[in-house]
């Protein structure tokens, strides 16, 4: 059986669906499923809009201009399911719980990925939130697979990560309670200890929702599927998707617009970054592979899956940061404010004082140029986000894990081979960094910052300018400070000896 047969008359429910792998699966089970029943997505309503324009802005997405042309009427099979994770039953009514009684295939990709989340609010969320639809896919009698997207990352004390269950932190109902019994206020008190102090309530509370998983996965088709830092796609739908600033991509925008300009980490440690379009094309094969397992005498239990490149293909955080500043001075953005510039050091006062001379100074003095222009100022401010992020994500810029992935190998090895070019994904393995770099800066280029694909000769004059300004106000500071350590060594050794 081919695997787009196998999603034949298949009717799907995907949490998440609003989020960057979500709206990946979406897209590429309509494209390359084409004869999928139907897709229900959960969704709540925000910012002011329900769940139907939610839905509809998803779908009006650059991200679905090919599913567009070339099967527009697939996207009527996708319905809008009004819930919430962090609500008791998600939040489902009883009406649309009977709209899914047929379903046969779970996503459950829904999380808070914030790193500063409140316990609570993490808890009820990511862990309650896998509980409850649990209770609500006990009663799915049509029910093949269940796909749980966790993390590669949700047990960070843990160098070495087999594609296996690992023993709790802490236990998942007495969490949930704790929850549901105290305010944000009581749990941040004892947050640090509780978690076993992990570096952030994200990783915490994946690492419970996994032994939901555990304790329920003979009783359902239940699979965990654990993605590494996800990036822009290589391939699908088009090269360079991407939707959020998270990860590599957001630290080369920063660095591109020349607002980030030093960051406190290592260097030569190797990233695990996976392309958001490999990643969906091993769930979808996943849950091939698990939907054939009754009929299939020699597969063996599929459970875990840990979907990490870094064998693969390996690449430095500081090679990132290379091959980004090259790639945006060659095509700078309309926005870039100053010349691609800084690095990572392993020297917390270095990386302390660069930060504040070369990126805090800045935002003020920016900011007070741009009252005269009557623009409101917010570069100070995005500073003020910046150092948080980096804050939050230090732990894993400073540590060097090493994931086993047999199972996320093998997937490939069950690809019919007349879908390779559709579902495989190991014809991938030699993957050009630098190619693939500027296709996703490109793709930041189009899909976050809303500019053009190339960058316009004005940009390019700017850069020229900046590159000008920057050599000029380098060499004026490198005279200064050598004639400040001229006038010290002058004074300090040479007047005494006078």
């Amino acid at each position: 059986m081919l695997i787009s047969q196998f999603f034949e008359n298949q009717e799907i429910f995907i949490t998440g669906g609003s989020g960057f792998i979500g709206k990946g699966l979406i897209e590429k089970i309509l494209r390359s499923c084409p004869n999928v029943g139907a897709v229900y997505v959960l969704l709540r309503p925000k910012k002011g809009k329900n769940i139907e324009d939610r839905l509809n802005d998803i779908l009006n997405s650059q991200l679905f201009e090919r599913l567009r042309q070339e099967q527009p009427q697939n996207l009527k099979k996708v319905h809008a399911i009004a819930g919430d994770c962090s609500e008791l039953g998600l939040g489902i009514s009883e009406f649309d719980l009977i709209r899914l009684k047929n379903v046969n295939i779970i996503y459950h990709s829904a999380a808070s990925v914030r790193f500063d989340d409140p316990l609570r609010d993490a808890i009820l969320m990511n862990t309650r939130g896998t509980y409850e639809l649990i209770k609500i896919a006990e009663n799915l009698k049509h029910l093949k697979v269940f796909i749980h997207v966790s993390t590669t990352y949700c047990y960070p004390n843990r160098r070495v990560v087999g594609e296996q269950f690992y023993p709790s932190y802490a236990d998942w109902r007495t969490t949930i309670k704790l929850a549901e019994t105290y305010n944000t206020e009581m749990l941040n008190v004892f947050n640090l200890k509780y978690g076993d102090f992990q570096p952030n309530t994200y990783t915490f509370t994946k690492s419970l929702a996994e032994q939901i998983i555990k304790e329920y996965k003979d009783r359902l088709p239940l699979v965990i599927f654990r993605p590494s830092i996800v990036v822009s796609s290589i391939i699908d739908p088009v090269p360079g998707w991407v939707d959020n600033f998270n990860g590599p991509i957001g630290m080369l925008v920063a660095c591109g617009i020349g607002i980030f300009r030093t960051s406190y980490g290592e260097p030569n440690i190797i990233s695990d970054f996976v392309p958001v379009d490999i990643v969906v094309r091993a769930m979808l094969i996943a849950t091939y592979r698990k939907g054939n397992e009754n009929r299939d005498k020699d597969a063996s239990k599929l459970e875990v899956v840990n979907c990490a490149a870094s064998k693969i293909c390996p690449i430095t955080t500081g090679e990132v940061i290379e091959i980004g500043k090259k790639v945006i001075k060659e095509t700078p953005f309309e926005k870039t404010l100053w010349v691609p510039d800084g690095s990572i050091t392993r020297c917390p006062v270095w990386n302390f004082i660069r930060f504040f001379t070369l990126q805090i100074l800045v935002a003020i003095f920016a900011d007070f140029a741009l009252r005269f222009t009557n623009t409101k100022p917010f570069l100070l401010k995005l500073q003020r986000r910046i150092y948080a992020a980096t804050l939050a994500l230090h732990y894993f810029v400073t540590t060097e894990w090493d994931f086993k992935n047999d199972n996320f190998y093998e997937l490939n090895s069950f690809v019919p081979e007349s879908e390779v070019d559709k579902f495989g994904f190991l014809q991938y393995r030699d993957l050009d960094y630098e190619q693939f770099f500027r296709k996703g800066i490109r793709g930041a280029r189009v899909f976050l910052l809303n500019e053009p694909p190339t960058c316009s000769q004005g940009a390019l004059t700017r850069m020229k300018i900046y590159k000008a300004l920057h050599f000029l106000f380098k060499l004026i500071g490198s005279v200064l400070i050598l004639r400040f350590v001229a006038n010290f060594i002058y004074y300090k050794f040479f007047t005494t000896v006078i």
